[in-house]
């Protein structure tokens, strides 16, 4: 099984940038899909980002395309999230998960594996 752990968000200026990192262990990392959900106060855990395990395939929320990147680097066991242009609506617990198969889903029963997040605070 893979575990993961959360890191790099903070507090940014609308318009700035942060990069979250999540670093992962387990045999099977390189196996499976990787996903970032992010959930707001008295919202609900929603999808931002995936990838395939070969990282050659990405998905993204439509409220973040063109914004967000996400990567992997199967040789260090880490997914990583570029955010650009961050805006207030942006702010929110950020969570990565690692998937059940290869090819990432869009929800989060199609996630095990959850790190405890990284708060991400954008101010306007």
């Amino acid at each position: 099984q893979v575990q993961v752990v959360e890191s790099g968000g903070g507090l940014v200026q609308a318009g700035g940038s942060l990069r979250l990192s999540c670093a992962a262990s387990g045999r099977f990392f390189s196996n499976l899909a990787m996903g970032w959900f992010r959930q707001a106060p008295g919202k609900e855990r929603e999808f931002v980002a995936g990838i395939t395990w070969s990282g050659r395939g990405t998905y993204y929320a439509d409220s973040v395309k063109g914004r967000f990147t996400i990567s992997r680097d199967n040789a260090k066991n880490t997914v990583y999230l570029q955010m650009n242009s961050l805006k207030s609506e942006d702010t929110a617990v950020y969570y990565c998960a690692a998937g059940r198969t290869a090819i990432p889903g869009w929800n989060t029963a199609e996630y095990d594996s959850w790190g405890q997040g990284t708060q991400v605070t954008v101010s306007s």
